[in-house]
């Protein structure tokens, strides 16, 4: 009798109704192309179903493997320290199930291909020809504490830089690192470029994409002088679907090698010697599957202030 293998892709979560949808899209992709496997999803973070339903279902199912996707593009905290907390729990005390942990997204080829297309989409919906020389490209990232993974969004803004041939690139930050959005623009505007491309190096839209493109919007109106294109994040490009289905295929092969070389946790990295062989340990008891926005009926930051859990049904 062949083994029966699990895939469960583990999500950030957020308050935001399309984020999640955009994430349960992706999912849906991931179910359609490994139809020999059974596929799960889940959320680390307010939104439902939670991580562990969808590893408890997949037990259900009579899985005998699991192999466990980050669904993210980096590895900060949540990919380092919050998932691994939730998968090694649910192994330890499940110990006659084979779960194996994988890595993230990372900056790959089909990923920077896939960045690739939607700035080519910004570019292609302006009725405006402004040739790439005299364009800046602004990759916008979420913005961590983990400096290895803020300087992932230097070197993916450096290859599209350099393979599109812009005049320039900068970076910021949605939130947690510097520049923030605003400052980067004002910095953008400064340096005399006809066209600037905001890019937000995400996966799905939420709270944070939207503010990028809101404070893109407020900067183009102080600026007419300057024509403000807001690409696409990349969200589920057929090559993003590529990219979690080659993420599985390293667990089975038994390869998936995160890049540990800076990581904060196990090397004195400048300025943050003091988390090396921190623990590892989850932070997201307070705010996993309490719900999102359409559950609470309104609008708030990034406070995590709630202690309540709602019924959110997906379709999976």
């Amino acid at each position: 009798m062949s083994e029966k293998i699990g895939v469960m892709l583990c999500g950030h979560g957020s308050r935001d109704v399309d984020a999640v949808r955009e994430f349960n899209t992706l999912a849906a992709h991931l179910k359609r192309r490994l139809p020999q496997y059974e596929v799960e999803s889940g959320f680390l973070e307010f939104a439902k179903p939670i991580i562990k339903t969808g590893l408890d279902a997949l037990r259900d199912k009579g899985v005998s493997r699991i192999l466990a996707v980050p669904g993210m593009l980096f590895a900060a905290g949540h990919v380092k320290n919050d998932l691994p907390w939730e998968i090694n729990s649910f192994a330890a005390a499940n110990p006659g199930l084979d779960v194996r942990y994988g890595r993230e997204l990372a900056i790959a080829p089909k990923l920077l291909k896939a960045a690739t297309a939607r700035i080519e989409e910004a570019e292609a919906a302006s009725p405006n020809t402004v040739e790439r020389k005299d364009t800046l490209l602004l990759v916008v990232g979420r913005g961590t504490n983990d400096p290895d993974a803020n300087s992932n969004i230097a070197k993916v803004a450096r290859m599209l830089w350099e393979g599109m041939g812009f005049g320039w690139a900068e970076i910021g930050f949605s939130g947690v690192a510097y520049p923030l959005v605003d400052q980067a623009l004002e910095r953008c505007v400064k340096l005399g470029y006809k066209r600037v491309v905001v890019f937000p190096y995400f996966l799905f839209t939420g709270i944070l994409v939207k503010r990028i493109y809101d404070w893109t919007d407020a900067c183009a109106q102080a600026n007419p002088g300057i024509e403000f294109l807001k690409a696409p994040y990349l969200n589920d490009h057929p090559l993003v679907i590529d990219s979690f289905i080659e993420r599985v295929g390293e667990i089975l092969d038994g390869q998936p090698q995160m890049n540990c070389q800076l990581c904060k946790y196990r090397e004195q990295v400048v300025g943050y010697e003091a988390s090396v062989g921190a623990v590892q340990a989850g932070h997201h008891h307070h705010v996993r599957g309490i719900g999102t926005d359409a559950d609470h009926h309104h609008d708030h930051d990034h406070g995590h202030h709630h202690g309540h859990g709602h019924h959110h049904h997906h379709d999976h």
